[in-house]
């Protein structure tokens, strides 16, 4: 019998070809791709169980989930398609973080990482991970093109300013996806923050009951390293920098200097605490507005010989792990409790309540003590 030409022989050993739909190319044999299909036929159950081996693990036995397992490493088969399963379930297993600054200051930022340590351990404990999301470089703005098409299941930030909160706000709603902010407190945002007012002004008064009325402020009002810069107090008037005008209020009428070297890392407070400290009439203490940039005032006091804190009083911000053992007088906070709740806020929708106001206390250290005119 012939077909369009063709020997039954040839008919045959097309069709087997075409069964096992194997390949031959320059000698080599390359056999089909492996499918949850052809795992399940190995194994002898059906395709919805070997599903459930890789995403429903309570519903097998251990000993069917291993054979499933075995046999699927043994015909190549990879598992369920991540991405295919995402459009399937309208998750996509990740949450995006907003930080501000580049993604590798955000490994060198000991803030930074408690933060996330404890935002990525309450989503982790639901298997999902985290996609860190910086600003667009140079003008520090929220790029809301990546937001609109970046694939996460919700959205947090580091430290954003409130118009930048309120921008991601937009775009979460318009996406339908929850962001819970770390900073920002407007009631229309869900937020885990502190009261920075507050906790500036607990510092200022103790730093005004120590004596101290001519005291300078290192802060990171840019956002990348540069000279140094005296800053005049209007133009902070951003609501991120609520913490300032708190120290300034609990200082009370006190003479204050506000110094600029660039963002926030020891550098910074290291460049702007020397240069504070060769003024001709220099401070009888000095604030940075965070741990790291505190210490970086104490290696430049240290270096130029002097004595803290008889000739000068240095505090900080956040009670970062290297700020006890320098005994650096702080406003502590719970940086990693912060990002636990930020990332249960983003887990539980029901949760209550959406806005919460974490407790700050002054831990007060060696390197604060009475004012001392006379070394200024």
């Amino acid at each position: 019998m012939w077909l369009f030409g063709l020997r039954p022989s040839r008919i045959i050993c097309i069709v087997l070809l075409d069964r096992f739909r194997a390949v031959f190319k320059e000698g080599v044999v390359v056999m089909p791709k492996a499918t949850l299909k052809s795992v399940a036929a190995e194994v002898g159950v059906s395709p919805a169980t070997v599903s459930n081996a890789y995403n429903r693990p309570d519903q097998l036995s251990v000993e069917l989930r291993e054979r499933v397992f075995e046999t699927a490493k043994r015909l190549g088969y990879p598992g369920p398609n991540p991405t295919a399963r995402n459009l399937r379930s309208g998750r996509t297993g990740s949450f995006g973080v907003l930080y501000n600054h580049s993604l590798s200051h955000a490994f060198s930022d000991p803030f930074a990482s408690m933060f996330l340590a404890g935002l990525g351990g309450a989503v982790e404990d639901v298997g999902s991970g985290l996609l860190l999301i910086p600003l667009k470089a140079g003008d520090r703005e929220v790029d809301v093109d990546v937001l609109r098409r970046t694939p996460v299941d919700g959205l947090a930030d580091v430290c954003l300013t409130r118009s930048q909160a309120q921008q991601v706000q937009e775009i979460a709603t318009q996406r339908e996806i929850p962001f819970v902010s770390s900073v920002c407190d407007d009631p229309a945002i869900d937020h885990i923050g502190l009261d920075d007012f507050a906790g500036g002004r607990m510092m200022g008064e103790h730093l005004a009951l120590l004596g101290h009325r001519r005291v300078a402020i290192v802060l990171d009002f840019h956002d990348h390293a540069g000279p140094v810069e005296v800053i005049a107090v209007d133009r902070l008037s951003e609501h991120f920098w609520a913490r300032i005008h708190g120290l300034i209020a609990g200082l009370d009428g006190a003479e204050v200097t506000l110094v600029d070297a660039g963002w926030n890392a020891h550098d910074t407070g290291y460049r702007a605490g020397g240069w504070v400290l060769d003024q001709r009439n220099r401070p009888t203490a000095i604030v940075g507005v965070s741990d790291v940039m505190a210490l970086g005032v104490l290696d430049a006091a240290r270096e130029r010989g002097v004595d803290v804190p008889r000739e000068l009083s240095i505090v900080g911000f956040d009670d970062i792990p290297a700020a006890g053992p320098a005994g650096l007088t702080t406003l502590a906070q719970p940086i990693t409790e912060r990002g636990e709740l930020v990332g249960k806020l983003l887990l539980d929708p029901k949760r209550q309540p959406r806005q919460v106001i974490l407790p700050t206390e002054v831990k007060v250290r060696r390197t604060t003590g009475p004012a001392n005119e006379r070394n200024s």
